[in-house]
């Protein structure tokens, strides 16, 4: 299974998108610092994520409410309780 998610900083309150194979892992690395984009952001909270089977699928969603503002809007939209 291939994840994207969405995180969320406690420190700056901006939103971060990425996909991984291994959520917990990934998700624990950005809140140990260990990630260069995110480092200086750190604590996150987990807000969202989608499961896929395969990794192309992920890459593609995640592309896309990177490139996108229309479906990033939409998606905003539905998780706004957790914003």
């Amino acid at each position: 299974m291939y994840y994207l998610y969405i995180l969320k900083s406690l420190k700056d309150h901006d939103l971060y998108i990425g996909y991984t194979s291994d959520l917990k892992r990934r998700f624990q690395e950005h809140n140990e610092g260990k990630n260069k984009s995110t480092k200086y952001r750190t604590p996150f909270e987990l807000i969202y994520y989608e499961a896929y089977k395969d990794k192309s699928d992920a890459k593609k969603r995640e592309c896309n409410l990177k490139l996108r503002s229309r479906a990033y809007s939409q998606l905003k939209k539905r998780i706004e309780g957790c914003l």
